[in-house]
């Protein structure tokens, strides 16, 4: 169980962008994709995992005096620093060994992610915007992964939903960072310097106009209009502009964005309005 901890099992959440190019492709009831998808999951899922080790071992002292990190495994003391190096080793050349074996451009894909996110561990983080991008592009490269193993061609609006998506909730994480530092007098982060309530929330209310404009822009496209024989797709924005209202909410009235991850598993009106937009679309998709 300690070592469930300390590899993050629930942040793999995260890596099921990997099956976005597969769902809205139309070929996600294609045997031989969704094994190649799951696969790719897998491969990610253990980079994503070893980053979070030595992301965790650069942080020790840091999360000892975090209110809820300094439970997290190594901080705790519970696993040894020299167990942790190695589980890190063995899950990121296992990573890579797989991905590579699937599909070189997977690999390839892997391997920035993973360079990008050591980078990320060990000093990007402290720089402020750029930890946020890093974070944001990692989502888009998730997706970039989903198309390299299945060989679908992705559209530039998938593209451009994820980083912006991506972008809103690591904004909202960093609110909970400046939120804990005036409550503590302690800076968790060293990238937090660089914000401030009132940066952030701006930052945010944009985000999130942009969020809904370009996804207005992309279900009224003719190309969405043609693929989807005008099935009334725009429907859907209902859904979507619920869900980041919904986050909005939790960020900003209840002060809880701290862990995007639990938010989802444990939001139940975030859960149904995805649950609604997915299923939305797939029977706009699946069901010609």
């Amino acid at each position: 169980m300690i070592y469930v901890q300390l590899i993050r099992v629930q942040q793999w959440l995260k890596n099921f962008f990997i099956f976005a190019p597969l769902f809205f492709s139309g070929h996600l009831l294609e045997t031989d994709k969704l094994v190649y998808c799951a696969l790719a999951f897998l491969a990610f899922s253990l980079s994503a995992s070893s980053i979070y080790i030595i992301n965790d071992y650069q942080d020790i002292e840091k999360d000892r005096l975090h209110p809820t990190k300094k439970y997290r495994p190594l901080a705790a003391g519970s696993i040894s620093k020299i167990s942790a190096l190695a589980l890190f080793c063995i899950l990121a050349v296992g990573s890579l060994v797989l991905a590579f074996f699937l599909n070189v451009n997977l690999g390839i894909v892997i391997s920035i992610y993973f360079g990008m996110n050591l980078m990320y561990s060990f000093g990007l983080k402290k720089i402020s915007l750029i930890d946020i991008f890093i974070i944001s592009v990692g989502f888009v490269l998730r997706v970039t992964a989903g198309g390299a193993i299945t060989g679908i061609e992705i559209s530039h609006w998938l593209y451009i939903m994820t980083f912006l998506i991506a972008l809103f909730i690591a904004f909202a994480k960093r609110r909970d960072d400046v939120l804990l530092e005036m409550q503590t007098g302690e800076q968790m982060r060293k990238s937090v310097s660089g914000y401030n309530l009132e940066f952030i929330s701006s930052a945010i209310s944009i985000l999130c106009g942009i969020l809904i404009v370009s996804y207005l822009l992309y279900i009224t496209s003719p190309e969405i209009t043609l693929r989807f024989q005008n099935r009334h797709a725009y429907i859907s924005t209902v859904f979507v502009i619920m869900g980041v209202l919904r986050y909005l909410q939790i960020t900003l009235v209840e002060g809880n964005s701290g862990s995007p991850t639990k938010v989802l598993i444990k939001d139940r009106f975030l859960q149904i309005t995805v649950v609604l937009w997915m299923l939305f679309f797939a029977f706009i998709i699946y069901t010609k």
